[in-house]
């Protein structure tokens, strides 16, 4: 379960953070795998504390010694046995603190894991409508938190609430009424525990969504410099980032002013408790009930308290940010992750259309290089048709990005196996989001898709005109869609879209490094790439949203080679930029203002003379159409 986040501005819809039952579930399940490697390194600690508080009973038997004027000879033992304690304890305890550190980075590098599969599966809506910036922040500041609380907190939690337990035992085999006085310190103690608690969980709950909202803004104001500049908004921007960063330094101050009122408690509670031992023992060792050394012992034991006491108390401040941090990581991935559809469920009263559901993949879908879609599309919502042999059915898709943002309409479309289908429209007709859709990188509102399922192969690819080039070599950015593809299936993808003459012209060919501080790859050669990764996936669909659109009037007709070759024995559907697209697809499909308007070869829609041949008319001007 999740709850949202409470968003900096009226513009956010900052992404939910998991509620304080979620977070420990999401916990359990990802510890689970590592219960053995868990109950070992619990095992080996508590063997290694039990070691330890040997060495009090041995300081006492010391004094003891003392105190009855025995022999210089009779401290031997005692002190071999202190060595041999030491030596034992710093053994058992390095061993137990790697295993329960191997554990903790374990758990650290699945939820890395989980976090990354998820972020990636979210809509391109939703993370519109939170921004960059939240999303920026939970992988950044808070997975950074979680690491550090699980390297450094959680061994030194594990160990210190071990050594609290069984002291508290050892005073107890001493005399229960060491135990007792010690125990005057736990009130105090308890209640400073809750009074920090209390506070410090929204504290830190506000101080990360004030950090998102403050990285927020800096990206908008670095990002948008140019449109701030030209519109004269520097003082805007300015106040408005200062506003944020304002508020999240109140808050890191809040934080301060509460850690310091925490140990100020603490130090009560360590006075009242060592106070009452030392009193326990002054009146036991006068009515011989104990010895000197026995109540040396017990004040022993509970000096060596302040350090575990205080090392779990205070890491509850480490506790707590982390638990912030981890609450906000798992709201990504249950938001992320698909609800399987309900098989069979009833109809609701009085007959009422049931809910449209929205489309859903099955799986956690990476997508690396093109964007992919792996499985097949589960047919949800209330129409769960298929059009008989189609490749791709859409059937009364609607989206909208918001209230009163409708972009679709009730969209139904059939793709037959091969078929290649142009969209076109203007700005604004829904082309892209009707593409995403289709590839499953966005959910619709209502309605259903069904896409082919792949055998082993991914069975959707998109590719759209923002293309990533991955830092490393050019072998290494192509195998991001076949890992295990030979050199020869590389200089293949790379040849059949036109790409293998400058790719081995490079300075060390496909080992050449690209990427951010490597050999600079235009716009252009970019999107061959992308289009070369296609081929190496081999999708049984394809989904091209403007994927020339970035190369100038001079590469358009090699991108378009590129993409047809690429797209050539699969079915496609292509969201053209440019119209001779259309004009070399099967079919055209227009679309205004998110509905279909009009359907057929480009010949018979131009000379339908509807909103096609007023595009046809308004782009190419005096150009004569290419053949088809």
């Amino acid at each position: 379960m999740t709850t949202p986040s409470r968003p900096a501005d009226d513009s956010a819809e900052l992404l939910p953070v998991a509620t304080p039952a979620r977070t420990r579930a999401a916990l359990r399940a990802l510890i689970r795998p590592d219960r053995g490697l868990a109950l070992t390194g619990i095992g080996v600690l508590v063997a290694a504390t039990a070691v330890g508080l040997l060495v009090q009973p041995l300081l006492g038997r010391i004094v003891d010694i003392v105190a009855d004027g025995r022999p210089a000879g009779d401290l031997t033992l005692p002190v071999v046995l202190l060595v041999a304690v030491a030596a034992v304890q710093g053994v058992t305890t390095t061993i137990g603190l790697t295993r329960v550190a191997r554990l903790g980075e374990t758990v650290l590098a699945r939820l890395r894991e989980q976090f990354v599969e998820r972020a990636l599966d979210l809509p391109a809506d939703r993370l519109e409508r939170a921004g960059a910036g939240d999303l920026t922040a939970r992988v950044t500041g808070d997975v950074a938190r979680v690491a550090e609380a699980v390297r450094s907190a959680l061994p030194e939690m594990a160990r210190s609430v071990l050594a609290i337990l069984l002291t508290l035992g050892a005073l107890a085999l001493l005399d229960v009424r060491f135990l007792l006085a010690a125990l005057l310190a736990v009130p105090v103690q308890l209640l400073t525990a809750r009074w920090y608690v209390r506070r410090a969980l929204t504290l830190y709950a506000d101080q990360r969504v004030a950090n998102g909202a403050q990285q927020q803004q800096l990206l908008e104001t670095i990002g948008g410099a140019v449109t701030v500049r030209g519109h004269r908004l520097e003082r805007q921007h300015t106040e408005r980032g200062a506003g944020r960063s304002r508020k999240a330094v109140e808050l890191t101050m809040r934080s301060v002013h509460l850690v310091l009122g925490f140990y100020g408690r603490l130090h009560i509670a360590e006075y009242i408790g060592l106070a009452a031992v030392l009193i326990a023992g002054f009146w036991l060792v006068r009515d011989g009930a104990v010895s000197i050394g026995t109540a040396t012992a017990a004040a022993l034991y509970f000096h060596s308290l302040f350090g575990p006491v205080n090392a779990a108390l205070v890491l509850l401040d480490d506790a707590q940010s982390a638990a912030a941090g981890l609450a906000r990581l798992v709201g990504v991935t249950d938001l992320a992750r698909p609800a399987e559809p309900v098989a069979g469920k009833a109809e609701p009263a009085g007959g009422a259309e049931p809910a449209p559901v929205p489309n859903q993949r099955t799986g956690p879908q990476r997508k690396t290089g093109p964007h992919r879609s792996t499985g097949p599309h589960r047919k949800t919502g209330p129409r769960q048709r298929t059009a008989p042999g189609a490749a791709v059915a859409v059937d009364a898709v609607s989206h909208a990005y918001g209230p009163g943002r409708p972009v679709l309409h009730e969209v139904s479309l059939t793709l037959r196996p091969g078929e290649h289908v142009a969209l076109v429209g203007t700005s604004g007709a829904g082309k892209s989001t009707l593409a995403r859709i289709v590839a499953g990188v966005q959910q619709p509102t209502a309605g259903t898709v069904t896409a082919p399922a792949g055998a082993g192969e991914p069975s959707v690819v998109l590719v759209t005109q923002e293309v990533h080039v991955f830092t490393g070599s050019l072998a290494e950015d192509l195998r991001l869609a076949r890992p295990a593809a030979t050199g020869a299936e590389l200089r293949g993808a790379l040849s059949a879209v036109h790409a293998l003459d400058w790719a081995e012209a490079l300075p060390d060919g496909l080992e050449t490094v690209v990427g951010e501080g490597g050999h600079r790859l235009d716009p252009a050669r970019a999107q061959q790439l992308a289009l070369a990764r296609l081929v190496l996936a081999d999708p049984a669909l394809a989904v091209l949203d403007e994927a020339t659109a970035e190369a100038g009037s001079a590469g358009a007709r090699v991108l378009e080679r590129s993409a047809e070759a690429a797209l050539a024995g699969r079915t496609a559907l292509i969201v053209a930029h440019r119209l001779t697209q259309a004009v070399a697809a099967d079919r055209v499909v227009v679309l205004e203002a998110g509905r279909v308007v009009e359907s057929g070869t480009h010949d018979e829609l131009r000379d339908a003379d509807g909103p096609y041949a007023a595009l046809w008319r308004a782009w190419s001007g005096s150009r004569t159409a290419p053949h088809p």
